[in-house]
């Protein structure tokens, strides 16, 4: 049986994550043209509002990385078909070669005189069997011949219909290279815009008192934690094991983690496949409601459903475990407020 969790709501006021808001219309200097706080609560400040920024980045260059994987597989696929493709093609091209071989000697066999009408073979029978005899072997030639035509229309039909998918399979392929390059270069300029963003956030933090720091990494929590049977149950008991694990942006374990890292890492062991993106895994499962929450569903934060910036794990007796953001560890709170204030909505992706 599970113990219950409870963190003092002070605590869980100071490190709850809020919304992000738009960017403003004017540049912010870089972080070495910046003048440092010159007050701890100012350091604080701007260690949140940078953690939000840096936290919104590494979000869209997750979701653009699932996306790139997305179109990878098409490329995989599309070459797939077109080698498919191809093969029918060979193999249409052998079999209208036999079938127009066939064709053709009954051709020449009727040109050779090797056929007979029913009335040639009526005039030169010697009796009635000697007629149904003749007749019958007649009806057995033009029998091949029609099967051989017929087989021979179907090849050239084939053929032709492995050609068009070959066409089209090698279309796709292309779309998709061409996009997955697009993607790359949008993932790398979103790369050097969080790695600019992440060397803000160790500035900012560094800026931060002893004791704020301390107030940001919150009570040490080692209590013994049992989930209930299921898949649910399983990835909470995972993700409650990371506890006091630090955070670090773009980690999906074993020693270092991010929100979706941790949430995919917790059912990966549970045998339950997710993508490194809170939004993307938000279009997983089924919507629960607020009062409905079971150990295992999935919380999520943001304004939108294109604006989601984090992800927690409930884990029951309203409680949650998320790994919150830089320089705070895996750790639990009360759910869903204690990991931000624009909770959107929770998901349930086992049972």
């Amino acid at each position: 049986m599970k113990r219950a969790y409870r963190v003092a709501a002070s605590i869980t006021a100071a490190v709850a994550v809020v919304s992000i808001s738009p960017s403003p219309a004017f540049a912010t200097p870089p972080a070495h043209q910046q003048p440092p706080p010159d007050t701890a609560s100012k350091a604080l400040a701007q260690y949140k509002k940078l953690t939000k920024q840096a936290d919104q980045v590494n979000e869209d260059l997750l979701a653009a990385r699932t996306d790139l994987d997305k179109k990878r597989a098409q490329l995989r696929k599309a070459t797939s078909d077109l080698a498919s493709a191809k093969a029918a093609i060979k193999q249409a091209a052998a079999d209208e070669e036999a079938f127009r071989g066939k064709v053709d000697v009954l051709t020449n066999a009727s040109f050779q005189g090797a056929r007979f009408n029913k009335l040639s073979a009526l005039l030169t029978g010697s009796s009635a069997d000697d007629f149904l005899e003749r007749a019958s072997a007649l009806g057995v030639i033009a029998s091949d011949n029609e099967e051989a035509l017929s087989k021979l229309t179907g090849a050239v039909n084939l053929a032709t219909d492995a050609k068009n998918k070959a066409a089209a399979a090698q279309k796709s392929a292309t779309d998709a290279t061409n996009a997955a390059k697009a993607l790359v270069a949008k993932i790398s300029k979103t790369k050097a815009n969080l790695d600019a963003q992440i060397e803000k956030v160790h500035t900012a933090y560094n800026n931060l008192s002893g004791g704020e720091q301390d107030l940001l990494r919150g009570p040490v929590d080692n209590s013994v934690y049992l989930g209930p049977a299921g898949a649910g149950g399983h990835a909470a008991e995972v993700a409650m094991a990371q506890r006091g694990k630090p955070y670090v942006y773009g980690a999906d374990g074993p020693d270092t983690f991010d929100c979706s890292g941790l949430t995919m890492y917790a059912y990966a062991a549970a045998g339950i496949s997710l993508p490194h993106s809170s939004r993307v895994q938000f279009t997983m499962g089924k919507s629960v409601s607020q009062n409905d929450l079971q150990v295992g569903d999935l919380l999520f934060y943001g304004s939108s459903a294109g604006s989601i910036h984090h992800v927690a794990m409930y884990i029951g007796d309203g409680m949650l475990v998320h790994a919150s953001t830089e320089g705070v560890p895996v750790k639990t709170a009360e759910a869903p407020y204690g990991a931000g204030n624009d909770f959107l909505g929770a998901k349930r992706i086992a049972g």
